[in-house]
């Protein structure tokens, strides 16, 4: 109770990263890291196109392209556990840099190996190594955003990071499918490992700053509990084992009720759509007919939504504050998913698609933000790494459920009931304290 308590009077860590008040375009280090991230988000839009298709392309089934994804989700959240434990311990940039340099080297793989013939096994070799590489690359990333920016700019900083790398998202798919209707959808992901190796060699230059130890406050979630206890249960100068750093993680966010109940609406929410992606592939490749470029041209369209939505997120979040923008963002999401199902023109599937992942990008923004505001410094790699093991806990499991019943049952009844339920999310969102988070 006294862990929840203190929570209650959590202030946010004061801001003395170098470099507040001025824009962030002029701010270097931010710069370049923005930069980098655009061109490796490229790199990606090709591969979120290519390794579907590999799939597809071999097998034929909707459901091998779920289970890939479930694998690589399954991957994601056993890394997850660890992530922010690792990311709390170790050197932040010389860690991004090896993840990049280990995810170009293992991508470099798939278009080698399918020169001499498709060997789909790779793919489920691969593709789970990379996503456990990935998030401890993203738990990084989350900390390290707030080691370059002041804390008054973290959402837009996110705003504008995930609004380059959809615009990179934009362009990499018009690419991918041009390239993958070429040459195959192998090369593509040769240009995704070349991303990677594009973005360590930026992020070698960029100095991240963290928070000098003598800045943490007693309110810090660190701090000794009046009888000398630490609220992780350690005792003093002991050194906390990986599964204790993650109870740490998942006691800061059941402390804060803000944070509890948003990461229960995410549970459910990540179970609905992680597998959307592969069920507009094959509503657009096997239901209507069309070719690898249509569905590049198609996911350009949708990385429009994220855009928009990045670039305007801070405004809408300062103007309504934190509960209606994310409840609003989710309902956006899942009327746009119901629509999906039963959208037979590509121009049609491509505005539903800009419409849904514009609102997740308000609604990821925004609890980002959220998180990386309410977190003391030492705590934000545990707290984002448990937050991201709960919320993607039975995403895998969702998006084998969806592809598998949209190749039994078609893509309109599974969109149609995947898209109602984010609805009642965002319902339910307002019964909890995110419904009633004020402004800020």
């Amino acid at each position: 109770m006294a862990y929840k308590a203190r929570n209650r009077r959590l202030r946010r860590p004061p801001d003395v990263t170098p470099g507040t008040g001025q824009p962030l375009w002029k701010q270097r280090d931010f710069s370049v890291f923005w930069a980098a991230q655009t061109l490796s988000f490229l790199g990606d839009s090709f591969a979120l196109i290519a390794l579907p298709l590999l799939v597809l392309q071999v097998t034929g089934s909707l459901a091998a392209m779920g289970l890939l994804t479930a694998v690589g989700g399954a991957a994601s959240v056993v890394a997850a556990v660890f992530a922010g434990a690792v990311v709390d311990r170790v050197d932040r940039r010389r860690l991004l840099i090896a993840c990049d340099l280990v995810r170009m080297a293992l991508y470099g793989l798939i278009p080698l190996v399918w020169l001499v013939g498709p060997q789909v096994w790779l793919l489920y070799t691969v593709l789970p190594l990379c996503e456990a590489v990935g998030m401890l690359f993203a738990v990084g990333y989350v900390t390290v955003v707030r080691g370059l920016v002041g804390t008054g700019q973290l959402t837009e900083a996110n705003g504008r990071l995930n609004a380059t790398a959809a615009a990179a998202g934009v362009l990499g798919p018009v690419c991918a499918g041009a390239l993958t209707a070429w040459t195959g959808p192998a090369a593509a992901v040769g240009v995704d490992a070349a991303s990677f190796g594009v973005s360590a060699a930026c992020l070698c230059v960029v100095r991240i700053r963290r928070r000098p130890p003598d800045d943490l406050r007693p309110s810090d979630a660190l701090a000794k509990e009046p009888d000398g206890q630490r609220p992780d249960g350690q005792q003093p100068g002991e050194r906390a084992g990986l599964w204790q750093d993650l109870r740490v993680g998942v006691a800061f966010l059941y402390g804060h009720p803000v944070l509890r109940a948003l990461t229960a609406l995410l549970f459910v929410f990540s179970f609905l759509t992680l597998g959307l992606n592969d069920l507009v592939i094959y509503h657009l490749k096997h239901d209507l007919g069309h070719d690898d470029g249509t569905v590049g041209s198609v996911m350009a369209a949708g990385a429009l939504g994220t855009v928009v939505g990045s670039l305007a997120v801070a405004r809408v979040r300062r103007r309504l504050g934190f509960g209606p923008t994310w409840t609003a963002a989710v309902a956006v999401c899942g009327l746009a998913v119901m629509g999906l199902g039963r959208a037979h023109d590509p121009r049609v599937v491509g505005a539903l698609c800009a419409v849904f992942l514009a609102g997740v990008a308000v609604a990821g923004t925004c609890s980002l933000s959220l998180r990386q505001e309410v977190t003391p410094e030492p705590l934000l790699g545990r707290v984002t790494s448990a937050f991201w093991t709960v919320q993607y806990a039975a995403a895998p499991v969702g998006a084998a459920v969806l592809t598998w019943s949209a190749e039994r049952h078609g893509t309109t009844p599974v969109a149609l009931l995947a898209g109602g339920a984010c609805v009642l999310i965002a319902g339910a969102a307002l019964a909890t304290p995110v419904g009633r988070a004020g402004r800020g």
